[in-house]
């Protein structure tokens, strides 16, 4: 029997064939590392508008309710502030070496001397961190589907989840256009039931400051209780790492640009969180009117300040 040989191929001669989706540049999208200058043709001002519109999730709301259910107005309050200052202040050199040289916090950390190890488990941490808040996000989006739609919650969970692939999958490009078209609607969407409840009820702001929720201490100050609140505000820290995956696309600094790029850097990378320290209290508050108007302090064993307490609602102290 006569051997067989196997036909070589010329020297240069390509060895696979990628998909359609692996050669459409868009879908690719620089999602990772440096980001080249012939990609990054957004202004500074539509990169930190993208950035910003990142913050939109509602889970600051929920960590804001949680915290001054816990332990009360003034240990919530300074905690979030605490948390603000000092995740804005250790944001600024990470967000601008990213905006600078523009590379994720990977290359960030390699570059910092940490090498490879360093930047692997910087990695894993962003990583699990993402995870975390995009699963309570979900859970989030999918309660507020189901309560608004009537649809079963888990089919809610399963359009939060797949309606975001898209935005993914086109990445920048699509994520730039995507929070201009809707940045405006939601600036007023947020801002709406505060106004709402100042133009019906302003007392009720005054009140607020006055909520005990479930600490001992009531609405005083407790070492315990603020410490532990600065503690769940601090988590937040990792989402500069977020932040920077904008930031890597902003144009270089040019004398011309100077003022507008720091600007940028500074209100998309560490300003991100005076944003969110505005929605945790905004969601402080929230929780505190609903438990008022609603009698849900009988269940969290909660009393409420009698300035605020009128018939068929929980009445009785703050703190």
């Amino acid at each position: 029997m006569a051997a067989t040989t196997t036909p070589t191929k010329p020297a240069g001669t390509p060895t696979r064939r990628f998909g359609k989706w692996t050669d459409n540049a868009m879908l690719e999208d620089y999602s990772l590392r440096y980001a080249p200058r012939s990609f990054r043709t957004w202004s500074s001002l539509v990169v930190a508008s993208a950035a910003l519109g990142g913050i939109a999730y509602l889970v600051d709301f929920a960590i804001g309710a949680s915290i001054a259910v816990s332990a009360g107005f003034t240990n919530a309050i300074l905690a979030i502030l605490l948390a603000a200052v000092t995740i804005f202040i250790t944001g600024i050199p990470i967000a601008y070496y990213s905006a600078k040289y523009h590379i994720d916090m990977d290359l960030l950390t390699r570059g910092a001397g940490f090498g490879y190890l360093g930047s692997t488990l910087t990695s894993l941490i962003y990583a699990s961190f993402t995870f975390i808040f995009f699963a309570l996000e979900g859970a989030v989006m999918g309660q507020a589907l189901t309560l608004f739609l009537g649809i079963p919650l888990w089919l809610s969970y399963l359009i939060a989840a797949i309606g975001i692939i898209p935005l993914v999958i086109f990445g920048m490009t699509l994520l730039a256009k995507f929070q201009l078209w809707t940045q405006v609607i939601w600036l007023v969407l947020f801002a709406a039931p505060f106004v709402a409840i100042l133009v019906q009820d302003p007392g009720v702001f005054s009140a607020f400051t006055s909520f005990g929720g479930e600490s001992p201490s009531g609405s005083a100050f407790s070492l315990i209780a603020f410490g532990t609140s600065a503690g769940i505000a601090l988590s937040l820290i990792a989402q500069i790492g977020e932040q920077v995956d904008y930031l890597r696309f902003m144009p270089d600094k040019t004398e011309e640009n100077s003022r507008s790029w720091w600007a940028a850097v500074l209100s998309a990378g560490p300003g991100w969180v005076v944003l969110g320290a505005i929605k945790q209290i905004g969601g402080a508050f929230l929780a505190f009117y609903v438990i008022t108007r609603t009698g849900a302090a009988d269940e969290l064993g909660l009393v409420v300040h009698p300035a605020i307490s009128r018939p068929g609602r929980v009445s009785g102290r703050c703190s």
